[in-house]
């Protein structure tokens, strides 16, 4: 009764963290990088004192750059962003920088690009939760205990959702406080997330469904129970490890890398969260043992 008291308030608690993401979405917005709006990112390191934002942006002010956006990165690390520039202002930026700022890094994405990007992206995000319904249905075909494919699959795109809109909703507060930027590599490590979850979740699933075929537990709410029991510490032991690993290419794996860890840390631990607690517990739902008192 304890540990079912536990997975009533945990999804209560999965809606609300929901609804916070989705808040933190439609008010902050997505800070969207080059990649998806279009235009040129210059990123550079100062061999000496790196000067104030203030002043790198008076430095290039008689430049047309559209809106220029300067943020400092590490110690003496520069990120510019601007509107799509041609070689040639390119190389007039890096002569006001100065001879002690050195290039690391040059892109430049064109707005029909960016656009043309950003819908693929959204294509390919709505194929793969699709697949993962189909995948799910399919695999789970064999039911008991008036458990329908639909349900195990309804369950497993709902967790999916938690951990996608959960993430975004992250980056979109970090977007704003921080100018953490949704790039390519942000959402190939938001795809990823998926299928790690959905692979957590059918591990589960799983034994949830053994248990049910061998009878295991008084009622299917003692069942789901049990499986958790016996799951939880693998899908733990395997997220920790993962987990260790994204931290240390966070910290030592380069600028470049560093959003797109972030974003693989904070799925993989929605992710896990949701596998254990949240998909299972919508079966409960679905069955109306949840509630039950």
């Amino acid at each position: 009764m304890i540990f079912q008291k536990i997975q009533r308030i945990l999804l209560i608690l999965s809606f609300v963290a929901m609804a916070g993401s989705a808040f933190s979405i439609s008010f902050f917005g997505l800070n969207l990088g080059i990649d998806f709006t279009g235009g040129s990112l210059l990123e550079a390191e100062y061999t000496k004192t790196r000067p104030a934002v203030e002043e790198i942006q008076k430095t290039l002010k008689g430049v047309d750059l559209g809106s220029l956006s300067v943020q400092h990165m590490g110690d003496n690390g520069v990120i510019l962003r601007m509107k799509d520039i041609s070689n040639e202002t390119h190389q007039q930026v890096l002569s006001l920088l100065g001879n002690e700022a050195l290039e690391l890094r040059f892109e430049s994405i064109g707005p029909v690009i960016g656009k043309e990007l950003r819908e693929k992206t959204l294509l390919l995000a709505g194929l793969a939760m699709l697949i993962v319904v189909l995948y799910i249905a399919f695999s789970f075909r064999r039911t008991a205990e008036r458990i329908y494919p639909w349900h195990w699959s309804g369950a497993a795109l709902v967790a999916s959702f938690h951990d996608i809109i959960l993430s975004l909703g992250v980056f979109a507060l970090l977007g704003r406080y921080v100018g953490v930027e949704v790039t390519i590599p942000v959402v190939v490590a938001l795809l990823t997330v998926v299928g790690y979850s959905i692979n957590d979740t059918v591990v589960v699933f799983d034994r949830i469904r053994e248990n049910i075929f061998k009878h295991v537990g008084f009622d299917l709410t003692d069942t789901v129970q049990q499986a958790l029991r016996q799951t939880w510490f693998r899908s733990l032991s395997t997220s920790l490890t993962t987990l260790a690993v994204l931290l240390s290419v966070y910290l030592f794996g380069g600028a470049t890398l560093k959003e797109f860890a972030f974003m693989l840390m904070i799925g993989i631990s929605v992710g896990t969260f949701s596998s254990l607690f949240l998909a299972p517990s919508l079966l409960l739902v679905w069955r109306k043992e949840m509630f039950r008192s």
